[in-house]
């Protein structure tokens, strides 16, 4: 079974997924909304998975940023040390990036996984533990 993946769109929200995680033992892909990484940055997504990883050093999750259809979003995540990419443009500068992705020892993607979105839930962390007690 693929890992659960949970769209987070704060800290409250990432650490609200990784406490839901951790009580359940569940691994998670943790990833940011559609082409975040144009309005949050590549180094804010960069401290808020290593505050996140601090707090929850146990818990088994790959963090992505998604760069949309922007190569120059995904390049400056490479540069900044972020752990994995989302890319969903041209297939062409996809295969090139996925390249330096490789030297960068940075996780690429092509695609979005289903995901539970937390954007519109008014308890994340309860929203969670209900969303992974059904996987």
């Amino acid at each position: 079974m693929p890992n659960a993946a949970v769209v987070f769109h704060s800290i409250e929200h990432l650490n609200a997924a990784l406490t839901a995680a951790q009580e359940t033992s569940i691994e998670l892909t943790l990833l940011t909304a559609p082409a975040a990484a144009a309005y949050l940055g590549a180094g804010w997504f960069r401290e808020a998975v290593a505050a996140a990883r601090a707090a929850h050093p146990d818990v088994r999750a790959t963090m992505l940023l998604d760069c949309g259809e922007r190569p120059g979003d995904a390049l400056a995540a490479f540069r900044a040390g972020v752990p994995g990419v989302i890319f969903t443009g041209r297939a062409d500068v996809a295969d090139k990036l996925a390249a330096l992705a490789q030297a960068h020892g940075t996780i690429f993607r092509r695609d979005r996984p289903a995901a539970h979105d937390l954007l519109d839930a008014a308890d994340p962390l309860e929203s969670c533990r209900r969303w992974l007690s059904r996987r």
